[in-house]
C-alpha cells in the first residue's frame, strides 16, 4: 500500500496539510475583503469631497457586486488552468492596484471602473466559488464545518475592518484608509506564495478524511466551457432555480443593503459614523460563530430547515430595524446586531450542501452560478437603496421591502425536494465531456 492509499496524512504530518490550506485560505478571503468594508464607510466622504450622489456611489458598488458574482461561476476554471496559488495571488495584486488607485481619482466613472470593476473581479476570483474548490479538493470529512470557517472569513472581514477604516478616516481621510486596505491585500500574498498547493497529491498525501481517489487529476482544458455547461445542465432543475431566488435575496438583505447602506441609514438619525461602524464589526465577530455553527448543523440536521429558519428569522428583523435607528445606542440595537451577525451567510454551508446534493460532482460550479445570482441580487439593493434614499429621503421602505422578500426566500428554501446520494457506482458521470467536468470541478 502505498503513501497516496493512506486515508490520512502520513505519521510525520502532526496537522494535515489541508488545514494549513484551510487556514490560508481563510487569510486570503479576510485579506480580500478589507477593501470590500470601504464603501460603507466613505459614502459620506465622497459626498462631501466631490457632490456624487449616493445613487452614483451605490452605482459603483453595485457594479462591484455584480462582477464579484459573475466572476465566481468561472474561477474554477481558472483555478483549473494555472493553479489556486496564481489566481489568488493574482487576485490580491488586482484587488491591491483597485484600491490603491482610487486616491488619484477626480471623476465618477473611475470610481466605477476602480471599485466596480477591478476589484469587484479581483475579489469574485476569490470568492465562494475558492471555498468550494478547497473544501472539495482538500476535504472530505469536515467539510461542512470548514465551507462555514472559510465562508466566515470572506464575509467577517468586509465587517470586522470597519471600525478601523471608519476611524483612519475620521484622522486621515478616506485616502488614507484605502491605501491600507491596499495594504492588507498585500500583507497576505507571502503567505499564499508559501503555503498555498493546489492539490493533496502535491504535498503526497491524500484529501482530508478521504483517500487517493478523491484527489481527482487536473484537467487543464475546456474548464471555462464546463462553466457554462453547468449552467445550461442545471438550469434544467427546479432545486437550481428555487436556490438562485433564495440566494438572491440572501445577497439582497446582507451584502447589498445592509453592508453598504447601514451606517449612512444610522448617519441620518444622528449616529456617529464610527458608532455604526463598530456595529457592523459586531455583526462581522458574531458572524464567525454563526457560520461555524451553521457548517456544523448542516453536518447534522435537514438544511431546507435551516435555511427556513435563517431566512425567515431575517426577515422579522428588517421588518424592526427601522424603529430601532437613533442617536443613542440602545440594547434593542445591540440584539439586532448579534443576531443579523449570527444570521449573516449561516445560509452558505446549507445551500452549499444542497448544491452537492442535487449536482454532485458539478457542485462546485453549479454553487458558482447560485452565488452569482447572491450578488446579483446584492448589486440590486446596493443601487436600488441608494435610488430609494435619494428619492424618500430615508431607507425605511428598503429594510421593508428586504423584510418581505426574505419571507419569499424561506417559502423557496423548504420547498426544494430532497434527493439522497446515488449509489458509488452510479455516482460518476459516464460521458467523456461530464467526466471532463466533474474533473474540471471537483
Amino acid at each position: 500500500m502505498t503513501a497516496l492509499d493512506q486515508p490520512a496524512a502520513s505519521p510525520t504530518h502532526r496537522i494535515h496539510p489541508a488545514w494549513w490550506v484551510a487556514a490560508v485560505t481563510f487569510l486570503a478571503l479576510v485579506g480580500a475583503a478589507a477593501f470590500r468594508a470601504v464603501p460603507g464607510v466613505l459614502i459620506d466622504p465622497l459626498r462631501e469631497e466631490f457632490g456624487w450622489s449616493v445613487s452614483t456611489i451605490s452605482a459603483a458598488v453595485a457594479v462591484n457586486m455584480a462582477l464579484y458574482g459573475l466572476t465566481a461561476p468561472f474561477a474554477a476554471a481558472l483555478m483549473e488552468r494555472f493553479g489556486i496559488r496564481r489566481v489568488v495571488m493574482s487576485a490580491l495584486l488586482v484587488v491591491a492596484l483597485g484600491s490603491g488607485l482610487t486616491v488619484f481619482m477626480t471623476a465618477s466613472w473611475q470610481l466605477l471602473l476602480l471599485w466596480g470593476v477591478l476589484v469587484g473581479l479581483g475579489t469574485g476570483s476569490m470568492a465562494l466559488s475558492l471555498v468550494a474548490t478547497v473544501t472539495g479538493r482538500w476535504f472530505v470529512a469536515r467539510r461542512g464545518l470548514v465551507s462555514g470557517i472559510l465562508t466566515a472569513g470572506g464575509a467577517a472581514g468586509q465587517l470586522i475592518f470597519l471600525p478601523l477604516v471608519a476611524w483612519v478616516d475620521s484622522v486621515w481621510g478616506w485616502r488614507a484608509a484605502s491605501l491600507g486596505t491596499t495594504a492588507a491585500a498585500l500583507a497576505v500574498l507571502p503567505l499564499v506564495a508559501w503555503l498555498l498547493r493546489d492539490r493533496p497529491r502535491d504535498l503526497g498525501v491524500v484529501p482530508y478524511g478521504g483517500t487517493a481517489a478523491d484527489d481527482v487529476d487536473p484537467v487543464r482544458t475546456g474548464a471555462a466551457r464546463a462553466a457554462v455547461q453547468g449552467l445550461v445542465v442545471a438550469a434544467r432543475s427546479r432545486p437550481f432555480w428555487l436556490l438562485a431566488v433564495g440566494f438572491f435575496i440572501c445577497g439582497m438583505s446582507t451584502n447589498g443593503l445592509v453592508q453598504p447602506h447601514f451606517i449612512p441609514a444610522a448617519h441620518d438619525h444622528g449616529m456617529p459614523v464610527t458608532t455604526a461602524a463598530g456595529l457592523l464589526a459586531v455583526v462581522g465577530l458574531f458572524d464567525i460563530a454563526g457560520t461555524i455553527f451553521s457548517g456544523w448543523l448542516t453536518d447534522r440536521v435537514d438544511p431546507r430547515v435551516l435555511l427556513l429558519a435563517y431566512y425567515g428569522l431575517r426577515g422579522l428583523s428588517l421588518f424592526a430595524l427601522p424603529t430601532l435607528f437613533g442617536p443613542d445606542l440602545h440594547v434593542s440595537m445591540i440584539a439586532f446586531i448579534v443576531f443579523y451577525g449570527l444570521d449573516w451567510v449561516a445560509t452558505v454551508p446549507p445551500t452549499l450542501a444542497l448544491c452537492r446534493e442535487h449536482f454532485g460532482a458539478r457542485a462546485p460550479v453549479v454553487f458558482g452560478w447560485v452565488f452569482a445570482s447572491h450578488q446579483l441580487g446584492s448589486a440590486a439593493a446596493a443601487f436600488g437603496g441608494g435610488v430609494i434614499r435619494d428619492v424618500t429621503g430615508s431607507y425605511d421602505l428598503a429594510w421593508f421591502l428586504a423584510g418581505g422578500l426574505c419571507m419569499v426566500a424561506a417559502a423557496a428554501s423548504i420547498a426544494i425536494r430532497r434527493n439522497p446520494p446515488p449509489p458509488p457506482e452510479t455516482a460518476l458521470p459516464t460521458d467523456p465531456q461530464e467526466a471532463a467536468a466533474a474533473q474540471a470541478h471537483g
